[in-house]
């Protein structure tokens, strides 16, 4: 009995050093093609980032966020929990500085307007669990300061982007984990003028998709679930943090016959669980291509 003991223990060890030291820093990105675009459009390259929950001693996290401008996209969406301490703006604005010389667009997450706490992890098994709040972080002045290097912010914004004279249709909504997700304030037909019709949220809450759905969208960009964070070896995430399955906790997933959703797990973690096994880090990319006849 003791050997099993200790084999167990050993096992977890193992383990946890694997999940805290080398998969949360195995950075990679996932290439997705989607075919929502209307017919004889050109493809769009769209470059999915999320949940960097960045805080300036993550020299390595940064530096592999700056380097996802060598791919050149053509459209960059940052669908939330983007800073994890209290002063990370200069960290922040320093990763993302490369992507901004791109087209893109952003909403918060929960995590970018309270600080990151410590919890028991049990919580995540309830299924109806409020968000703690730490300390309040600074995320109107993140806000501005994308917004001002070009940035759109879409927290119940309706808008689109011109990108090599294709209109891509955005609207996105502030943070549903918090319940600050307001969609009457961007409710209606989808611009039926552009070639795509995106929606950007933090959580994917099915209510949520489902009204994106009902409007016309084809797309719907998500994060927050950390694709699960620590998942079942080739299996499904153990928990989500939201109302989405465990199976559809990260990646491309279609919706109904017209709208697909797309999961980022995300490039980070919080402070105080810095861990990832069998998920690793990662962003994606999204290449948008014409629909099938």
């Amino acid at each position: 009995m003791a050997r099993v003991v200790g084999a167990l223990a050993a096992t977890g060890a193992a383990a946890l050093f694997y999940g805290t030291v080398v998969e949360r820093h195995a950075f990679t990105l996932r290439r997705f093609d989607v075919p929502v675009l209307d017919p004889g459009s050109e493809p769009i390259r769209l470059l999915h980032v999320s949940d960097l929950h960045i805080v300036p001693r993550q020299l390595r996290k940064i530096a592999y966020i700056q380097a996802l401008a060598d791919i050149k996209p053509d459209l960059v969406i940052n669908t939330g929990d983007t800073i994890s301490a209290l002063d990370g703006i200069p960290a922040v604005l320093g990763a993302l500085g490369p992507l901004m010389q791109f087209p893109g667009g952003f909403v918060p997450g929960n995590n970018d307007y309270y600080a990151p706490t410590p919890k028991n992890p049990m919580r995540y098994f309830k299924p109806h669990h409020l968000p703690g709040s730490g300390g309040t972080m600074p995320w109107p002045e993140l806000a501005s300061a994308m917004a001002g290097s070009g940035w759109l912010d879409l927290t119940h914004v309706r808008t689109a982007v011109t990108i090599r004279g294709q209109r891509i249709a955005l609207a996105g909504t502030d943070d549903p984990h918090l319940r600050r997700a307001r969609y009457e304030k961007i409710a209606g037909p989808a611009d039926d003028s552009a070639v795509v019709r995106i929606g950007v949220i933090h959580s994917p809450e099915p209510p949520l998709l489902e009204r994106f759905a009902d409007d016309g969208y084809d797309l719907v960009l998500a994060g927050h679930t950390h694709g699960g964070q620590v998942r079942i070896p080739f299996g499904p995430a153990i928990v989500t943090n939201c109302g989405i399955d465990r199976r559809r906790a990260r990646w491309l997933h279609q919706w109904d016959s017209h709208m697909y959703f797309h999961v980022c797990a995300g490039l980070g973690s919080s402070p105080y669980t810095p861990v990832r096994f069998g998920c690793r880090p990662e962003a994606s990319l999204l290449t948008l291509v014409p629909r099938s006849a």
